[in-house]
């Protein structure tokens, strides 16, 4: 039977944790920025407060009080939005180019990234065309297909910006939807082989992507290049110790990590508080994961529970995905810290699709 009740409040609580210490851990690590000589401190500190935190929390709380089956009504339209708006920041004059990249819209004082959009509208759809199908998803025409439809729109218009690492994200976090949702294993095993086949194409084709897996290869080969960045991390990392050097106490964030705030902070927190405060910070985004797919587990319907699935995966994939990279586990990617780095429309979707999730956990099975 379907009962309506108070948001879930361990979620909820898991996730105040993380908006606190990420707030904390990128009020030191920006301080990394005053020691260029073109630093832009003020901006990213009223981007990532007014726009990510402040905003973005009283999207996460609009989010918990609207009725979540309200976007499946509007999951066409969502994705409709969304993409329209990745297609307009591919116009020169429109879009912004940034270090060979094309991902930003300015909005007056405030850059916008629509790849953030395209996420959520991507699982808002996805879930809401699972779940219309039911049983029929196991089949290539209702399931399999409409699914590698959806994920070649949305890979077309990420890897013109480009936008390799959102586009491996978003394809990582619709097979496991589509797993939640019954589809055949099969299909799944064609999905990662095709996803293999196609990074491989990616690498061949776009030398900055081979360059990462050759340094994640061999750091150490050209550590003043393209090593850089990882050597530098695995110093950070390493010299935090066991309870680090304290607050704001990090060395590597002035001049040495490159994107202190950025998808290089973990690596300030870990050289700041150190191997507990570290493995801490882990055990959050877990709990995040465990806990939000509880709630998926009884959530009301179909829709509901996969719409959960989608956010706390693509939310947790995202931090592990940075965690990983910084410790060397992994390539290295432009994917940031979910809660921690900088990115004011990151943090503002991040805090959103929370409060979708919450909405939902009202929303469960007795």
């Amino acid at each position: 039977m379907a009962v309506k009740a108070r948001v879930d409040r361990p979620f909820l609580i898991t996730t105040v944790i993380l908006i606190v210490a990420g707030f904390f851990i990128f009020s030191s690590a920006s301080l990394g920025l005053l020691a260029k000589e073109s630093s832009n401190y003020s901006n990213v500190a009223f981007s990532q407060t007014v726009l990510g935190l402040f905003l973005g929390t009283l999207a996460m709380i609009v989010a918990s009080r609207l009725d979540y089956k309200l976007w499946r009504k509007y999951a066409f339209v969502v994705l409709v939005v969304a993409v329209i708006i990745n297609i307009l920041v591919l116009i020169p004059h429109i879009g912004v180019e940034h270090a060979g990249a094309r991902r930003w819209l300015y909005l007056g004082p405030f850059s916008f990234q629509p790849s953030e959009l395209l996420k959520l509208g991507f699982i808002i759809y996805l879930s809401a065309w699972f779940a219309s199908v039911k049983d029929k998803v196991k089949t290539w025409r209702y399931g399999f297909l409409p699914f590698l439809i959806l994920l070649t729109i949305t890979a077309g218009l990420l890897l013109s910006q480009p936008d390799t690492d959102n586009l491996m994200l978003l394809a990582f976090t619709g097979t496991a939807m589509f797993i939640a949702a019954g589809g055949k294993w099969r299909y799944v095993g064609i999905i990662i082989v095709s996803g293999i086949l196609c990074l491989a194409m990616l690498a061949m084709t776009r030398p900055y992507l081979r360059q990462r897996i050759m340094t994640f290869t061999d750091p150490s080969a050209d550590a003043q290049g393209a090593g850089w960045q990882i050597q530098q991390s695995l110093i950070a990392i390493g010299s935090g110790g066991l309870f680090g050097s304290g607050f704001g106490q990090s060395v590597q964030k002035f001049t040495y990590l490159p994107e202190p705030v950025g998808d290089s902070i973990f690596a300030v927190a870990s050289e700041e508080f150190g191997f507990v405060g570290s493995v801490s910070l882990v055990l959050l985004f877990v709990v995040f994961a465990t806990r939000g797919l509880k709630v998926a587990s009884i959530a009301q319907d179909s829709f509901g529970r996969l719409l959960i699935v989608g956010i706390v995966i693509m939310i947790t994939a995202q931090a592990f995905i940075n965690i990983g990279a910084m410790l060397g586990m992994i390539p290295l990617s432009g994917i940031t810290l979910p809660f921690v780095s900088h990115g004011g429309t990151s943090l503002f979707f991040t805090l959103f699709e929370v409060g979708i999730v919450l909405s939902a956990s009202k929303h469960r099975e007795s």
